[in-house]
């Protein structure tokens, strides 16, 4: 497993930590994992699976004042960290272990066979982040050893649900890992990844779609190219087929509530009616009121510090509150049930524009969002990238914008088709390598 400044090798854990022989200190106890360092946090996660009562995992992100009502939902009484504790923690927590990404040989490493809960942090809201509860078993469910031993990246952050994904893909599958860092430039990321021989590379459309900008995104030539966290749609997936023509090209549905629900690999976007249904395979789906629910093992078992908020429907199922559209024979993802944009009555998914507006050659990425309006009560707006950013100042925008309007027109009904088009230098992308969508 490497970090930015340097690897190391997990079976070293076996007659060796990197917590200063301290773990013992951290048995059944409930235990807030917060560094900077991913590389530190790995090798901490598999010291403490078993051991600790609790994980909280806490992405170097979250804002630090919210870590005490974190620590006081999850009963924290120890802290995990490289960071200094007064930095990060204002509360009297005794129990400070630090966390380090050398490996001490250690003769007395304490064994466990705890279950151990792993709390992570779901993304998407303001204020105190919510908790979900999984477990190894709940986590690893989706995955199944590699035939050959991989070399995984990710842009994602492992102490996300996305990230943690590619940690045990990794693990689970005997290969390597190759970790991203806070802050690093995409084109220093990318060269990294090269450096090590990466062949399959994880992140968002978004992510995807910056890394595509760069210079270096032909400096790696991945196997296997995997999208998550976001709709993917046909753009982005025919823009990677056709930049690393020798790999698989898949894209994966899931939450941190409700876990990895499918892959696709058709290289389509949306993904195949056949897939819903009740025992169909390791994962229950149905369709409710445009809403996509899954049940499975791979679920959480529930929210934490949160006794108002069940996770669960009455049959078991999670609402993933992602709204899906039959069209012949395949479902295609249409938007959030919370981001609707309300024109005089009428819904308005704004990634269902977003995905049409991204058609258009010239454009690399947009962002449809909500424009009061006297009359409608809100219109659509979309704020868009191109490709070639001389291009605005060339006169080009005009041109772009009447085609752009044009393709809306012909594919959206008329009160989704775009009232106002702004063409901007770049969309802000948030830490889980989302698009920034402000209320």
């Amino acid at each position: 497993m490497w970090g930015a400044d340097g690897g190391v090798s997990l079976s070293d854990l076996t007659h060796g930590t990197s917590l200063g022989g301290r773990l013992h200190e951290l048995s059944g106890r409930s235990v807030l994992l917060a560094t900077r360092d991913q590389l530190a946090a790995a090798l901490a996660l598999i010291e403490l699976d078993g051991i600790a009562r609790r994980i909280v995992l806490c992405p170097s992100d979250v804002s630090v004042e919210h870590l005490p009502s974190i620590a006081a939902n999850a009963d924290v009484d120890a802290v995990v960290t490289d960071r200094d504790p007064a930095e990060i923690m204002p509360l009297a927590i005794a129990l400070h272990v630090e966390a380090g990404v050398a490996i001490e040989p250690q003769n007395d490493i304490p064994r466990g066979s705890r279950h151990t809960e792993w709390l992570l942090l779901t993304s998407g809201t303001t204020g105190v982040p919510k908790m979900v509860r999984h477990n190894v078993v709940s986590l690893t469910a989706p995955i199944r050893p590699a035939a050959e031993p991989p070399v995984w990246g990710t842009f994602y952050d492992i102490r996300r649900y996305g990230g943690l994904q590619i940690f045990f893909r990794a693990v689970v599958g005997d290969g390597s890992l190759i970790l991203s860092s806070a802050g690093e430039a995409v084109a220093d990321h990318l060269r990294r990844l090269a450096s090590h021989g990466v062949t399959h590379l994880s992140g968002t459309p978004s992510h995807w779609r910056r890394a595509l900008m760069s210079p270096a995104a032909s400096v790696i030539a991945p196997r296997y190219v995997r999208l998550s966290g976001e709709i993917a749609d046909q753009t982005i997936l025919d823009r990677l087929g056709a930049f690393y023509p020798h790999a698989a090209v898949g894209h994966a549905y899931a939450s941190t509530e409700a876990g990895v629900g499918f892959e696709v690999n058709d290289g389509l976007e949306g993904f195949p009616a056949s897939l819903v249904g009740i025992g169909r395979g390791n994962v229950d789906i149905k369709i409710e009121d445009g809403s996509l629910r899954l049940r499975s093992a791979r679920i959480a078992s529930g929210y934490v510090g949160r006794d108002d908020q069940a996770l669960l429907d009455d049959d078991g199922f999670v609402d993933t509150g992602d709204m899906v559209e039959l069209r012949g024979t395949r479902y295609y993802f249409v938007g959030r049930k919370g981001g609707i944009i309300n024109v005089g009555g009428q819904k308005v998914h704004p990634e269902e524009v977003e995905a049409t507006i991204n058609r258009h050659p010239d454009v690399w990425a947009s962002l449809v969002r909500s424009r009061r309006n006297p009359i409608t009560g809100a219109v659509v707006a979309a704020d868009v990238v191109l490709k070639d950013q001389t291009g605005v100042a060339a006169g080009r925008a005009t041109e772009v914008e009447r085609e752009i309007m044009a393709i809306c027109r012909r594919s959206l009904a008329p009160y989704k088709v775009p009232a106002v088009i702004h063409f901007v230098p770049g969309l802000d992308v948030s830490a889980t390598g989302k698009l920034v969508r402000h209320a």
